[in-house]
């Protein structure tokens, strides 16, 4: 591509959507606004140090009490030698310790390297061993992981974290009750591993010593879901990190600053990209709490803590919405105080969105971003009514644009990759130069690998992944799309669609169904996708299941149904228009 001509030629880089922002956004964010998440931290501790950082399990804990422990817990790290660069896992849900651990990694100079507690050993290894981890904090329950990959592994040592550790006198309690529920749990042996509480009092006999945090430091190895493939650990720089938060507030600084303090419900995992900024880190930016949840797939525990709750702020995915809103004890929750539910991480849903605006009279807020980008690139208005669909306008500073196949800029208004440059972006993958050659373009912007399509007004519209795109007889098929139909029938829960080879139009969709009502067929389906969908994207088969494979934060994993389909069919079953696919299949 001839890199000057497609500059030339690109109606992105006038950046139309800067005339659709809320008043006072600016259009670009000053590098003298944010440094690094030590500098964030720092400030934080001293200016809200008596108001609450985080809650969990019904314990509280200032943002004095948070320091403390984080700086405790640096001290011990700074004692065993821990050098500026060196890279410290974390396995864990959201309990109260994760954040101080976190802190303290950071603030002695190490790299944190964000682990899924629900890995398998071999996911472990590769990962711990990939980022060459020199520690790993492991939350107790998943101990066991730890020890079946830990001749493997190279790291150190293990230090076990239990959920009642930076709790006080409450924690000794929750500890002593977690020793009965857990006595049925897989028991564990690590080598020479102390627990969290022993390096707590170990970091007070010798002070942790504040060192020398630069903008162009690695803050974490943030290892992308696997999806697509074998999971890369994205660089993300301190300054990375800090201008998505500053980009951030700046675009919710209107709707926000002037009606907290602000509480968060946290059930998205602070391990994965969106809860740790969006919520973890933006918080502790503007002194505000994150009411954090280990397990919201427990509905009946969720529910209660959120009875309990006067909480201004909501985040999560569309499986978590579509989970809550469809539970009934949900209605006994008090959303009156609630001002701001943002979604990301998959595209939600028209009927989720509308049942939870329903439910809360807040309307869901739609972001988008990823792994590589501290995540977020767009946003909605905070400020709108309805549930919008689309992703929303580029956050300040930020660069978007849209390419054909051959590198091309894709008109206005017609599909193309997303493309991005701005603060937030990755310099590259760790140690790993050809993979990060893959995803940049000749004129330095990322290549997302999600297909989208921009208004004239500058709103973007995700229509899906460049990978599950679907060709039909040389027609563009969008799982998004069809799966947003189908989710509308009221006798489904959950839905998912890919593309499988086809003899008759080289790729057909055929559509995976959790039913909400076992009278459910698939002749009920092909009427309602007849009447809203044009006949080439119309599934060719429906298979019922009993649920769908999803990733850590409730993404549903088209590629394990794919891998799965393609395992036991040769083909797709040849049911013709009068039998309207009327045989169902239970796996």
């Amino acid at each position: 591509m001839n890199t000057s001509a497609a500059s030339f030629r690109d109606p992105y880089t006038a950046r139309p959507w800067l005339n659709s922002y809320p008043t006072g956004v600016p259009a670009d964010i000053a590098e003298t606004e944010y440094s690094t998440l030590v500098d964030i931290f720092n400030k934080s501790i001293v200016d809200f140090a008596e108001l609450p950082a985080f809650e969990s399990l019904g314990a509280t804990q200032s943002y004095a009490n948070f320091g403390r422990a984080a700086k405790n817990i640096a001290g011990w790290l700074q004692q065993q030698g821990l050098n500026k660069g060196d890279r410290v896992g974390i396995m864990s849900p959201n309990i109260l310790a994760y954040p101080s651990i976190l802190f303290a990694v950071l603030i002695s100079g190490g790299i944190v390297v964000n682990i899924n507690p629900l890995y398998t050993p071999d996911e472990l290894v590769h990962q711990a061993n990939d980022a060459k981890i020199k520690y790993l904090f492991v939350f107790e329950n998943f101990a066991h992981t730890a020890q079946a990959a830990w001749e493997r592994m190279n790291a150190s040592r293990a230090i076990i974290i239990r959920a009642g550790d930076l709790m006080g006198a409450r924690g000794l309690a929750v500890n002593f009750i977690s020793r009965f529920i857990k006595r049925a749990a897989p028991r564990y042996h690590l080598p020479d591993a102390l627990s969290l509480a022993q390096v707590v009092h170990q970091g007070t006999i010798t002070p942790y010593s504040p060192i020398k945090i630069d903008r162009d430091d690695i803050a974490f190895l943030q290892y992308t879901g696997g999806t697509t493939g074998v999971a890369k650990g994205a660089v993300l720089l301190h300054r990375n990190i800090a201008a998505n938060v500053a980009q951030s507030w700046a675009w919710l600084r209107s709707r926000l600053e002037h009606k907290g303090p602000h509480k968060m419900i946290t059930a998205l995992p602070l391990y994965h990209i969106f809860g740790l900024t969006a919520c973890c880190l933006l918080l502790v930016h503007i002194g505000g709490c994150c009411l954090l949840i280990a397990n919201p797939r427990d509905l009946k525990s969720f529910s209660t803590t959120l009875r309990k709750a006067k909480f201004t702020l909501f985040s999560g995915v569309n499986t978590l919405y579509a989970a809550l809103t469809d539970y009934p004890e949900i209605k006994k929750v008090d959303f009156t105080n609630l001002i701001f539910s943002v979604a990301g991480g998959m595209a939600t849903q028209k009927i989720v969105a509308h049942k939870w605006k329903a439910l809360t009279g807040c309307p869901i807020v739609e972001g988008y971003g990823l792994s590589e980008t501290s995540p977020i690139l767009t946003t909605n208005r905070p400020d709108i009514e309805e549930f919008s669909g689309a992703i929303g306008y580029p956050a300040p500073s930020t660069y978007l644009s849209l390419r054909t196949p051959t590198g091309d800029v894709a008109p206005v208004g017609e599909p193309g990759e997303l493309v991005v440059k701005g603060p937030q972006v990755m310099p590259g993958y760790w140690q790993r130069a050809d993979e990060t050659d893959k995803v940049m373009t000749k004129d330095g912007y990322f290549r997302t690998g999600d297909i989208a399509v921009m208004s004239p007004e500058g709103l973007f519209r995700i229509v899906d992944r460049l990978k599950d795109m679907i060709l039909v007889s040389g027609f563009n098929v969008y799982p998004n799309e069809v799966e947003d139909v189908l989710s509308q029938h009221p006798k489904v829960r959950e839905v998912a669609v890919i593309g499988v080879p086809y003899k008759h139009s080289g790729e057909a969709p055929i559509a995976f169904i959790v039913a909400r009502d076992a009278s459910l067929t698939a002749i009920e389906l092909q009427t309602f996708a007849h009447e809203h969908l044009t006949g080439y994207k119309i599934p060719r088969h429906y298979e019922f299941k009993q649920s769908l494979p999803k990733s850590n934060v409730g993404k549903i994993l088209r590629r394990e149904l794919k891998e799965e389909f393609l395992s036991y069919k040769v083909s797709i079953p040849e049911l013709n228009q009068e039998t309207a696919l009327s045989i169902d299949v239970n796996l």
